[in-house]
């Protein structure tokens, strides 16, 4: 083993240690589900600010020293240690899973999950005494999540029944099985741009997919297995995959449709005819209550702010200095629509460079992503996979410092927003300029092949 290889040992055992303090901050109160309990979020902010500077300085060793040949294998069994302490302690930063199984028993039931919301007299012989009870908005709002979210909850419950795995265990271990689909995908992705294997520690290092997903266990990363394999698909010219898998992603959180316009080849009418049915075909089954597959999609925007732009931060930070038009939202999301297409348009290539379209991912991602400003951590994730082949300092702090959101639980003050958000765009002014470089460089090289 190298001295390299020693240090990334050390990291290892630092952030191991305090993912296992973590375990020990939640102060469960009776009957009471929030987003963590009280004084343990902040003690929880601090922690994951720790795990940040020394996963910074991980991703410095990979990506500025020289790890030896052991360093991959470190790298994986730290990645597959990290999730593995989390993996058995229940819950704590967000109950959104509960509802994820809910939906898996609804289906399992031979019921549309979009037709009841859980607290529904004809849902009650499906109730028990660990899940039913941690639903959020169970009295009020249908399943949110798009129908490949929902064959997978199902899929997962179906199996944890099968298995005589505890519910919450089963969905756990079914979301980190699927991280870790999207992680073999990023070892081939730095494959195909002729990167060392070692830069995957920039994903699967990273204290926030662990949090998330193997402790929380959010349906984010389902994006994370096939957002990453329709990266790889489209790196390596296989445009009917990267469709399949760009569909399968966007149908278990829409955000993966910013990925649409560089995956996409201009003029490729089958990859746009294989994106197009498959969106219809998953919906098929759920067709029976109309309009009522969209669920609570509309009811969450206005509930986040979004439709009235108070849950905006750039808007809402506009706002704050100037008087602003009723229409400001409608505004601010058309031109963030248009700015995003007309982008997504502009960086597409024939024949792309795995790199160049990396690139090209993370600047529209990360353009839609602080532009939507979501309010909860775990939607920045999905980032990190193209951050592996052209890791941006702007998209690094953005999903490693996104824990400060819990901060803010109200989604109102910009204070604690702005200590994300500010930095960001700072950081990523500079990681713009340098794109700029390389998409230069890259059409140079381009120009002079074609003349040869």
């Amino acid at each position: 083993m190298t001295r390299t290889d020693l240090l990334l040992v050390l990291c290892f055992l630092l952030l191991a240690g305090l993912m296992a303090v973590g375990l020990t901050l939640p102060q469960p109160i009776p009957g009471v589900f929030g987003i963590g309990y009280g004084a343990a979020v902040t003690h929880f902010v601090i922690l994951a600010g720790i795990q940040g500077l020394i996963y910074a300085a991980a991703v410095a060793l990979v990506l500025w020293a020289r790890p030896g040949r052991a360093a991959v294998w470190i790298i994986l069994g730290g990645a597959l240690a990290f999730r593995l302490i989390v993996l058995g302690a229940q819950p704590f930063l967000s109950n959104d899973m509960y509802r994820y199984i809910w939906d898996g028993w609804v289906q399992a039931a031979g019921i549309n999950p979009y037709r009841y919301v859980p607290a529904d007299a004809q849902l009650s012989f499906l109730r028990d005494t660990v899940v039913f009870p941690n639903i959020n908005r169970a009295n009020y709002a249908h399943t949110i999540y798009p129908p490949a979210a929902e064959l997978i909850f199902f899929a997962a419950a179906f199996l944890a029944k099968s298995l005589l795995l505890p519910p919450v265990f089963g969905m756990k271990l079914a979301m980190v099985a699927l991280e870790g689909i999207g992680i073999w995908a990023m070892l081939h992705l730095l494959d195909a741009a002729a990167l060392p294997r070692s830069r995957v520690l920039i994903y699967a290092w990273n204290p926030l997919p662990v949090w998330e997903f193997a402790s929380s266990g959010h349906v984010d990363a389902i994006v994370i297995c096939f957002a990453a394999l329709a990266l790889l698909a489209a790196c390596t010219n296989r445009p009917g995959f990267s469709a399949t898998s760009l569909a399968c992603a966007v149908l278990a959180k829409f955000l993966p449709l910013l990925w649409a316009p560089v995956l996409w080849r201009r003029w490729d009418w089958r990859f746009a005819a294989i994106f197009a049915a498959l969106l219809v075909l998953f919906y098929l089954p759920y067709l029976d209550v109309g309009a009522g597959v969209f669920g609570f999609l509309g009811g969450y925007g206005h509930q986040e702010g979004i439709a009235d732009g108070q849950g905006l931060f750039f808007l809402s930070a506009l706002g704050q200095v100037l008087p602003l038009p009723g229409f400001a939202a409608k505004l601010y999301l058309a031109c963030l629509a248009a700015l995003l297409l007309g982008l997504g348009l502009r960086l597409q290539n024939q024949m792309p460079a795995t790199r160049t379209l990396c690139i090209a991912a993370l600047v529209l991602g990360g353009l839609g992503m602080a532009g939507l400003s979501p309010h909860y951590p775990w939607y920045y994730a999905w980032l990190l996979i193209p951050a592996c082949v052209a890791p941006f300092p702007s998209i690094l702090y953005l999903a490693t410092a996104s824990p400060l959101l819990y901060l803010n639980p109200v989604h109102l003050k910009l204070f604690w927003p702005s200590f994300l958000y500010v930095p960001f765009v700072l950081l990523a002014a500079w990681d713009l300029c340098g794109a700029k470089l390389t998409f230069g460089l890259w059409r140079l090289k381009a120009t002079e092949g074609a003349k040869t």
